[in-house]
């Protein structure tokens, strides 16, 4: 593990001290804990959150690795096959 130094504004830093304390683990391990779910949350399980994924009528898969190189071809015609 490698030493980390946060800034907390003090009541963020007193709930944590409190759910840390309530879960019975320490302070650094519920820091850790609290940044690896929030990593897990990240990414792909977020597309079901964004409407544009979640729109079938205009979305279906994967988007296509050049979308933002050829968005007007995919947009407007002429699109890569």
């Amino acid at each position: 593990m490698h030493r980390t130094t946060l800034m907390l504004p003090p009541e963020l830093k007193i709930q944590a001290q409190r759910q840390a304390r309530e879960q019975e683990v320490s302070f650094g391990e519920f820091i850790r804990q609290a940044i690896e779910s929030k990593l897990k949350g990240s990414g792909a399980d977020r597309r079901a959150e964004d409407p544009m994924f979640a729109d079938l009528q205009v979305f279906r898969g994967d988007a296509p690795s050049d979308s933002a190189e050829n968005h007007d071809d995919y947009l407007y015609g002429d699109a890569p096959a």
